[in-house]
């Protein structure tokens, strides 16, 4: 009776202690998977970030939404992701009222473009930063995206304002 029990409790030793690495493990990965988005991480990107040029700015002043976007992409860069983990129908409508608000002087196709491209990579950010089982590279990866796509944009305006006032017209047929 004795070496029973002894054999039952010695055998729940090695099972608990079993569990117990398992557990272990699985802590283990789950601190693996949960590195945290750094400021330092979003500064290594390597790509053109692009800044308004002074008629850029001009042309852009009065646009309040863009102001707003380019204000949380600079949090964004400092890692601060709030605005892009928002709920995707808040994203959806910002985003619709941002395209639908671009100043006259620069509404034209590219620029369109661009904003649709923006659009894209905006909510794919927020699709993987929402994902609790998404992998830090693979959200740093749609952050560089978004980054590059906003760059994009702005290096648009830039080129649109740049051509506007370089513009000089064609001599009439006489």
């Amino acid at each position: 009776m004795k070496l029973l029990k002894l054999s039952i409790l010695l055998m729940l030793v090695i099972n608990c202690d079993g569990k117990t690495k398992t557990e272990e493990k699985a802590v283990d990965n789950n601190k693996q998977k949960k590195k945290e988005i750094t400021a330092k991480a979003i500064e290594q990107f390597k790509y053109n970030d692009y800044v308004l040029s002074s008629d850029g700015e001009k042309a852009v002043r009065d646009w309040s939404l863009f102001q707003e976007l380019s204000t949380q992409t600079s949090y964004l860069k400092s890692a601060d992701i709030t605005f892009f983990t928002d709920k995707k129908d808040t994203l959806k409508v910002f985003l619709d009222s941002l395209k639908s608000t671009v100043p006259s002087v620069i509404n034209t196709e590219p620029v369109n473009a661009r904003l649709s491209a923006l659009e894209t990579k905006l909510l794919k950010l927020n699709n993987d930063l929402v994902l609790d089982n998404y992998s830090t590279e693979s959200k740093l990866t749609s952050i560089k995206e978004y980054l590059v796509a906003n760059s994009n944009l702005i290096f648009v305006i830039n080129k649109k304002i740049e051509f506007d006032k370089n513009d000089v017209g064609r001599p009439e047929d006489e």
